[in-house]
């Protein structure tokens, strides 16, 4: 019998497939942080599916949606929205800006400028956003779905370590293999309009479904070994002497919450070390910052955060009693 998770998936897997082809492990990475109730950071050169794989994510959630896409000259305000005098009623009056969405796409998120990106920390950690001494609530399953470019790209801006510590997963995605090209050109080379048709198509979830797969993941056993094991691998990450800021107690609770969501969808009954491991690089990597020194020897977050995970011991016969 299928578990609400693995419902779940399965739905997003028949979904998302017709229309973004290869998306495989992508989708399973988009639902663990859709039951883990994060934020997702889709990276990759321009032309791979990015925008039409957060377009296809938000179709199915449901919802009001909002797109906006980044640049140079993008203010804030673009993004809170703001106050504006009426001179008829005497009176300021609040007009929200696109972050007043149930799920949002943030396009090319580090095209825009670090004044611009700090717009979002409040609304990713709080859901909430303060415009002129005012505090304004967003939706209660507020997301953000942002793209950004690698950043030795020309005109990008680097995330700072506050704003890639908000994202609750970075989700890479590469030019597809020659196989998954050619589906890829023999189902839109006539035109936008079948994938637009395809995209307006999509079956959202229902409601119930997630609350279903969320409450299965918050009711999974974790021993205490466990808990011990994730904090193991922050510490290490600290601790490197290659690494200038390594994870936090924000990503540590990252690491946990989406290992949960990895072993319901798994129809597991309690989360293991090897759940942990699965999904360690999508959590944990964009949150290392190597020092300059490493970088200079051509170490790389990704090799970084497989040796953190390597010389942390991993507990045994981690089962409930």
């Amino acid at each position: 019998m299928s578990t609400p998770a693995q419902e779940l998936i399965r739905h997003l897997e028949k979904n998302i497939g017709g229309i973004v082809f290869g998306a495989g492990r992508l989708v399973e990475d988009l639902a663990i942080t859709l039951i883990a109730r994060g934020h997702v950071l889709l990276e990759g050169p321009p032309g791979v599916g990015k925008t039409l794989l957060a377009r296809c994510f938000a179709q199915l959630l449901g919802g009001s949606f909002q797109r906006v896409q980044c640049t140079p000259d993008l203010m804030p305000a673009d993004l809170t929205g703001v106050n504006i005098w009426r001179a008829d009623s005497g009176r300021f009056e609040w007009l929200p800006g696109p972050l007043f969405a149930d799920v949002v796409l943030v396009d090319e998120l580090n095209r825009t400028g670090p004044k611009t990106q700090s717009a979002l920390l409040e609304a990713m950690e709080e859901r909430t956003i303060t415009v002129d001494r005012e505090r304004h609530t967003l939706p209660s399953d507020f997301l953000v779905v942002a793209t950004q470019n690698p950043h030795e790209f020309e005109g990008t801006f680097p995330l700072p370590e506050s704003q890639l510590d908000r994202f609750l997963m970075r989700v890479c995605i590469q030019n597809p293999a020659p196989a998954i090209e050619v589906e890829v050109l023999r189902a839109y080379d006539r035109g936008d309009r079948a994938r637009e048709t395809r995209v307006a198509e999509l079956t959202p979830l229902a409601a119930d479904q997630l609350t279903a797969a969320r409450v299965q993941a918050a009711d999974l056993h974790v021993s205490e070994a466990l808990y011990q094991y994730v904090t193991g691998i922050a510490a290490a990450s600290r601790a490197h002497p290659k690494i200038a800021f390594g994870l936090s107690t924000r990503g540590a609770l990252a690491l946990m919450r989406c290992a949960r969501a990895a072993a319901a969808i798994d129809g597991a009954a309690y989360v293991t070390p090897d759940h942990v491991k699965r999904v360690v690089a999508s959590v944990v990597e964009h949150r290392l910052q190597p020092t300059p020194d490493a970088l200079l020897e051509g170490e790389s977050s990704e090799q970084l955060c497989a040796a953190i995970v390597a010389s942390v011991p991993i507990p045994r016969g981690d089962t409930p009693s």
